[in-house]
């Protein structure tokens, strides 16, 4: 029998806004064939002209290289200027912080999370349901991986 999830009851999550989860360290942004819609329709551009000026490849599992966002010089996303710059478009990823599925395995882990992010176990309570909506959105995000995104490119008018 599966025991119950630790955030049965809820987890406590406000947005501190100091940024810590959009840069100042090295990491990825993977986006999905919806992020990369999305975001390329916010920009009023192609996916070809977002990707040249937003993206970069990004090696993932098993040799596989994805599109994510590029990064600043001091780690912060690109897309990152006091602010989101897409914050109505943003990424899945972005938007399910901090209930990413490897975040919210177990207790410990998120502990161990919520020494990085000031917002975590402050706050607003969570419901489990709001939590498993986010977590299920993070685990079915899919990167797209670099043949789908040059077959997108190539498929533009």
């Amino acid at each position: 029998m599966e025991k119950e999830p630790f955030y049965k009851d809820g987890l406590h999550f406000e947005c501190q806004r100091c940024s810590f989860c959009c840069g100042h360290s090295p990491g990825f942004v993977y986006l999905s064939k919806r992020d990369l819609d999305t975001l390329s329709a916010h920009f009023k551009m192609g996916v070809k002209e977002f990707f040249e000026k937003y993206c970069r490849w990004a090696d993932y599992y098993y040799g596989d290289e994805v599109i994510a966002l590029q990064e600043k010089k001091n780690y912060d996303c690109i897309l990152w200027d006091n602010g989101c710059s897409a914050y109505e478009a943003r990424p899945v990823q972005c938007s399910t912080y901090p209930f990413w599925a490897w975040m919210v395995k177990d207790k410990e882990m998120w502990d161990e999370c919520a020494k990085d992010c000031p917002g975590m176990n402050k706050g607003k309570l969570w419901t489990f349901e709001e939590i498993e909506k986010d977590r299920q959105a993070y685990v079915q995000n899919i990167p797209l991986r670099r043949a789908e995104v040059e077959e997108m490119m190539k498929n533009e008018k």
